[in-house]
């Protein structure tokens, strides 16, 4: 004897189980971000340092700027991990202070870098071809500037220290952002939902912060991580010249520049040698990061 399921169509009181649920597209995102494995052994490399960097005062005894002149110029030890330098202040600490220097730098001037760059691009977008081609042009006159000079002349006016060291990278970093941003944003314009909210009169902060900003979250998500590597070098490179952050206060930067001198370069490598480690592992991680937020938003990746 066959016993038959029964058939929905044919017995109303039979209720239809449903189908296989499909992942929505964050959860597939999240999922080709963790199958990445550099994206995986950058999120391994980066998050230890952030814990490092941001709770060292909790477990770690000595001041970045305290002074012991019984160390000045001893290698590592069991006191000292990672050495001290010509003045007898602790590498470790000043190395993990200067990893909350260099990382606030990045953040912060990242931040301010997007909103600029986003609110240009949508505005660019949104304005119309008149607002469109002013603010394009003048976008165009940033990216011929270059980037080296500019950004040494803008480190000369502002000076020294955080605040103008995150208000020179932030002002070099923008246009490629606002590319970017008024090339999706053109296209979503001509959609009927758009066209649909400015027929019933929606304003350009409406369309800019309710339309705009959801469908450009991925690019300015892929954009941060990767730009905070770049805001990363720029920092050191600033620093590394005298322009950026400013001694005492630590940062990776002017840590290495203790290697422009001959005497530290050969004797006493580890005043240089781990903030130049950590600099380069760092930024190399943020970078394998962002590669695998580039290809997590992807919507072609759910095509392979």
């Amino acid at each position: 004897m066959t016993i038959t399921a029964p058939d929905p169509a044919i017995d109303p009181t039979v209720v239809p189980t449903a189908g296989p649920q499909t992942k929505g597209p964050v959860r597939r995102a999240l999922d080709r971000f963790f199958d990445n494995r550099a994206a995986r052994a950058g999120l391994l490399i980066v998050v230890p340092i952030l814990l490092a960097v941001s709770t060292y005062s909790l477990w770690w005894p000595f001041s970045p700027n305290a002074i012991d002149l019984r160390a000045i110029n001893k290698g590592p030890s069991a006191i000292h991990w990672l050495g001290s330098d010509g003045v007898g202040r602790d590498v470790m600490a000043r190395l993990l202070q200067g990893g909350r220097i260099s990382l606030l730098v990045a953040v912060c001037s990242v931040a301010i870098s997007i909103v600029i760059g986003f609110l240009v691009g949508a505005v660019a977008s949104f304005g119309g071809r008149l607002v469109d081609g002013t603010v394009m042009r003048f976008v165009d006159l940033a990216m011929t500037l270059p980037p080296v000079i500019f950004l040494l002349v803008l480190a000369s006016i502002a000076g020294t220290g955080i605040a103008p060291t995150i208000l020179v990278i932030s002002l070099l970093s923008w246009p490629v952002l606002s590319r970017m941003v008024r090339a999706r944003l053109l296209e979503l314009r001509e959609r009927d939902f758009v066209v649909a909210a400015r027929g019933m009169g929606a304003g350009l902060p409406h369309l800019l912060f309710r339309h705009g900003l959801p469908n450009c979250i991925d690019i300015l998500v892929v954009y941060a991580t990767l730009q905070i590597a770049n805001a990363i070098l720029l920092e050191a490179g600033l620093s590394f010249l005298g322009l950026g952050i400013a001694p005492p206060e630590a940062s990776w930067g002017n840590m290495l520049n203790l290697a422009r001198s001959t005497v530290v370069l050969e004797q006493y490598p580890w005043q240089w040698m781990f903030p130049g480690a950590v600099l380069v592992l760092t930024v190399l991680a943020i970078n394998f990061i962002g590669d695998g937020l580039r290809d997590a938003f992807d919507p072609r990746s759910d095509l392979n």
